[in-house]
């Protein structure tokens, strides 16, 4: 820096007070500051979501739990002498009946539930229905002057739509967050169950689970479920249950309690370069391969045959095992879906109509000598929303067979050859392409991994 020469300093030093009195004066001269917004814009009100959220807040509730030891999953919960309260949030979708919508996982296990309204009341609940495949659970309160937040369609929803999602987070009181829909039908998430979720930037954060997402309008388009974080925090990626999908959930367990799932009748492979190569199909192949097709299901009469490609389901690609099996899961018993079929590198459509789930057992016995004496069913739902995929060993016969004087009933097994085994189908297709080769099966027993070589 070039030092200035003394004189000059000394006539600026001069000129401060001189300088300061004329600021001052030109800023009394402008009158008073004002920090707020202005009531208008070019004669416009300024826009605002607080008519609408007004409409809105009073139909969603804050929801406490209490259970005896509860695993709390994305809310706020603190011990009382053994037992746990947890905290989410709800939505009134009935105001005469009563009916609260919110999550499965806010209401778990609890033994006393407690619903706080907007105007101060806490009313006690019951559960009527709670389906953990799509995390939604039907509350019933009784009370007077409630009012509702209805459902509304949830296929009008765009990508860059503006939505709202309000809750009672970290258990600090009803608010609400902005944001966009970021993204529709997202699935293939860490989580188990059936997913089709709206995925939005607007925050949501333990205590919002149940909430409210609504749009503009404040119309309810989806049940805030979950977020991604790596930290805990948002970050920006949460995930609500579309509005259509909550409806037909909700249907089902008012009439029946619980939810009956569909099936297809179909034991798929997910389409691998090894897959390609043994059944001979062009290389670049996308879509799922089916293995077999199950004696007197909806896809044996509609004519799918083993060997087939599966590449979309109503217009929708598919392009694994989990895609189908979760779009196979979200469709309710009766529906009628339409199957994009690849067979000797022609399309098909094939239309087929959704039949309740069997409870399948499959005696091993029956696909390769060394299983005698196992019975393998489908891992129980309970332990499937935990996150663990795998077959379920649901008997064992030990003087029949070398697998079965090792397998215990409630073994799971989740690889055969380092190859992950998710659902029956996977482990029949899998034995199928394994036949005459020795087997090496790895077992999950309690919290212990275990292999079993048989030859």
């Amino acid at each position: 820096m070039i030092p200035l020469p003394a004189r000059v300093l000394a006539a600026r030093r001069a000129c401060l007070p001189a300088a300061r009195a004329a600021l001052f004066t030109m800023l009394a001269a402008m009158g008073p500051a004002h920090a707020a917004l202005p009531a208008a814009v070019d004669g416009a009100p300024m826009p605002s979501l607080a008519p609408m959220l007004e409409r809105v807040t009073p139909s969603v509730v804050n929801i406490s739990a209490l259970g005896e030891n509860r695993e709390a999953v994305g809310y706020a919960t603190r011990g009382q002498g053994g037992r746990q309260q947890s905290s989410g949030s709800g939505v009134i979708v009935d105001a005469a009946q009563g009916y609260v919508l919110t999550n499965h996982h806010v209401v778990r296990g609890a033994q006393s539930i407690k619903v706080s309204l907007q105007d101060g009341r806490s009313l006690a609940a019951t559960v009527l229905g709670s389906d953990p495949d799509t995390d939604i659970a039907v509350l019933r309160i009784q009370a007077g002057g409630l009012q509702a937040l209805p459902l509304s369609d949830s296929s009008d929803l765009r990508v860059g739509d503006f939505v709202v999602a309000i809750g009672d987070p970290f258990g600090l009181g009803q608010s609400a967050t902005s944001g966009i829909v970021s993204a529709l039908d997202r699935s293939s998430l860490r989580a188990a169950g059936y997913q089709n979720f709206i995925q939005t930037d607007a925050s949501i954060n333990p205590g919002n689970s149940g909430g409210a997402l609504v749009n503009l309008r404040g119309e309810l388009v989806g049940i805030n479920t979950m977020i991604y974080t790596p930290s805990g925090g948002n970050v920006g990626i949460g995930f609500a249950i579309p509005s259509n999908l909550v409806g037909e959930v909700m249907g089902q367990l008012l009439r029946h309690g619980r939810v009956t799932r569909g099936s297809l009748g179909l034991d798929v492979l997910d389409i691998s370069p090894r897959v390609v190569r043994q059944l001979g199909y062009a290389p670049g192949t996308t879509g799922v391969a089916v293995a077999r097709v199950v004696d007197g299901t909806p896809a044996q009469r509609a004519g799918v045959q083993a060997r087939d490609i599966i590449v979309a389901m109503d217009g929708k690609p598919i392009q694994s095992t989990q895609q189908l099996r979760n779009a196979e899961g979200l469709l309710p018993v009766g529906k009628e879906v339409r199957l994009t079929v690849q067979r000797a590198g022609k399309r098909q459509d094939v239309a087929l109509r959704i039949e309740r789930e069997r409870d399948e057992k499959l005696h091993g016995g029956s696909l390769d000598p060394r299983l005698n004496g196992v019975e393998f069913s489908e891992m129980p739902r309970a332990q499937r929303l935990q996150g663990n995929d795998g077959v379920f060993v649901s008997a064992t016969f030990p003087g029949r067979g070398p697998a079965a004087a090792h397998l215990r009933r409630g073994d799971i097994v989740v690889g055969l050859n380092q190859r992950p085994v998710g659902r029956l189908d996977g482990l029949r297709a899998l034995l199928s392409e394994l036949e005459g080769q020795p087997l090496s099966l790895t077992v999950l027993r309690g919290r212990t991994m275990m292999g079993l070589q048989l030859r």
